[in-house]
């Protein structure tokens, strides 16, 4: 199947395509010039997708998924990152992995102090302000490293299907493909027909969108020839609280 390629975005029409259709896509050459970064600070991070642990709460019994997770607030127009949390989400919005406290490994110090790491979460977070109308805003906000291999011979990034975090605004970058083939995305309104189908393939584009309005999944991957990997960057803000079981 030709990959489809997104219809890219203009920096100025970020905010306008979220209220609108609920997402938009952006190219690296954008997004580099809205976060500010340098090809060389994005490419430098990239680096830190080498070595992520296992994830060991995959209920399918895969192997293809390793990743890391951090939790940070945004308030006052200051990034923070807070004590090691346990990534939760209700089965309301991951039927497979929903209602259980996973307590991954956190991403590095190396990582979160690189120049880039702040540059892109700061910008998220002063975007999901003006899109909430509100810049004294304060975001609780979820980083998660993943790589998705084809070492069973398949990988799948979305393995709970199509779904909302429960969160205000979700991130998707994508750090690197590599050998493989899949990994289409789709995005369709929450609750109406439409959709877009799309294959992120370009290192540091982007897809943002309204977690309230859009629900969203990729689809599997498989090798070309030999073992090839999909890594993401995916970046999630909720206002005012974390998800957690007390919810």
């Amino acid at each position: 199947m030709q990959e489809l390629l997104p219809n890219y975005a203009e920096i100025g029409d970020i905010n306008t395509l979220l209220n609108v259709k609920g997402f938009c896509v952006l190219d690296a050459s954008r997004v580099i010039k809205w976060t500010h970064c340098s090809k060389e600070e994005l490419d430098d991070l990239s680096t830190a997708w080498a070595a992520l642990p296992s994830d060991k709460y995959l209920k399918d019994g895969g192997r293809y998924r390793r990743r890391r997770h951090s939790s940070f607030v945004f308030e006052n127009n200051s990034l923070t990152q807070v004590a090691h949390r346990a990534h939760w989400q209700p089965l309301d919005y991951n039927a497979l992995h929903g209602g259980i406290e996973r307590l991954f490994e956190p991403v590095l110090e190396a990582t979160t102090s690189k120049p880039a790491w702040h540059k892109v979460i700061c910008t998220l977070a002063r975007t999901a302000s003006e899109l909430h109308g509100n810049i004294k805003a304060k975001w609780c906000i979820e980083a998660h490293q993943f790589r998705i291999d084809t070492t069973d011979g398949i990988g799948r990034p979305t393995p709970e299907g199509a779904h909302r975090d429960g969160v205000d605004f979700v991130a998707v970058f994508m750090v690197a493909r590599k050998g493989i083939k899949g990994g289409e995305t789709r995005v369709f309104e929450a609750s109406g027909p439409l959709g877009e189908r799309f294959t992120l393939n370009e290192s540091w584009s982007l897809l943002f969108l309204d977690d309230r309005r859009v629900i969203h999944e990729s689809t599997p991957i498989q090798p070309f020839n030999e073992e090839g990997y999909r890594d993401t960057l995916v970046v999630t803000l909720r206002e005012n609280h974390f998800q957690n079981p007390a919810d």
